[in-house]
């Protein structure tokens, strides 16, 4: 069975859908997701999926995208968000300078301050970072470790290293499938076995061969086969771990 580290079924590409897609991943062997929030609302609406479906979990936090307008009174929601108990994590957090949707400045001073959130509630962190890894790797060794995951990985081989030798997870997502995935494939086959997630961040980034459609938790299987290939492995035996390795890091029973 798979575990989907990273979703986002409230998004509305969803709607048509929503709960006949979700009600028929065990059947695809997918056995638990993650759904992570992005910004207040889809936080609020991470803890309804959550509440409504046994194998979902949930995460809050606020993007960097949307980290403009955040506000003390949000810090003060997440942290009463958290409380919930099948809220496992802060995320998703960090840094993204490719669309810089957020002012630089801004996308800092609030990614510092939910790290230190996650910190003082003692909740792991999903961390968000594009363009930006300087910065991001910069933040993480300022902030109290926490234990957390660089979701949907896409830096270099030796920015992996270095958030491995500071105790973080790795998840690898649909572009390590891509023809042009350049440094991916090296750190799929480099990341210790018990440091590896894996995950779809649907409905974005579908793997081969489902590249331009709607992407979805059947999907992980794909990328999965992918990594196992790359490792030479089984994927049965990269499926155990990756859940195993999730249910670890999230303190999911």
């Amino acid at each position: 069975m798979f575990f989907d580290s990273h979703a986002h079924y409230n998004d509305n590409r969803f709607d048509s859908d929503r709960h006949e897609l979700l009600t028929s991943l065990a059947a695809e062997g997918i056995s638990n997701v993650i759904n992570v929030g992005a910004d207040m609302e889809s936080s609020r609406e991470s803890i309804a999926l959550a509440d409504r479906y046994d194998f979902i979990h949930a995460a809050v936090g606020v993007h960097p995208h949307d980290t403009e307008g955040m506000t003390e009174q949000d810090l003060t929601d997440l942290a009463q968000m958290s409380t919930h108990p099948k809220v496992v994590a802060i995320g998703e957090i960090g840094l993204d300078y490719y669309y810089d949707n957020s002012p630089r400045d801004i996308q800092r001073e609030w990614f510092r301050k939910q790290m230190a959130l996650a910190y003082k509630l003692k909740k792991p962190v999903i961390i968000h970072t594009r363009d930006a890894m300087e910065d991001t790797i910069t933040i993480l060794k300022e902030s109290q470790f926490t234990g957390g995951v660089l979701h949907c990985f896409s830096g270099s081989v030796e920015s992996a290293k270095i958030a491995l030798d500071m105790g973080y997870y790795i998840s690898l997502a649909g572009p390590v499938t891509y023809k042009n995935a350049r440094s991916l494939p090296e750190v799929a086959k480099m990341v210790p076995k018990d440091r590896l997630l894996i995950e779809t961040d649907c409905p974005y980034l579908s793997p081969e061969p489902h590249r331009g459609r709607r992407n979805c938790s059947i999907y992980v299987k794909d990328t999965a086969a992918k990594i196992a290939e790359l490792r030479g492995v089984p994927v049965e035996e990269l499926a155990q771990q990756t859940a195993q390795n999730t249910k670890t890091l999230f303190g999911i029973e």
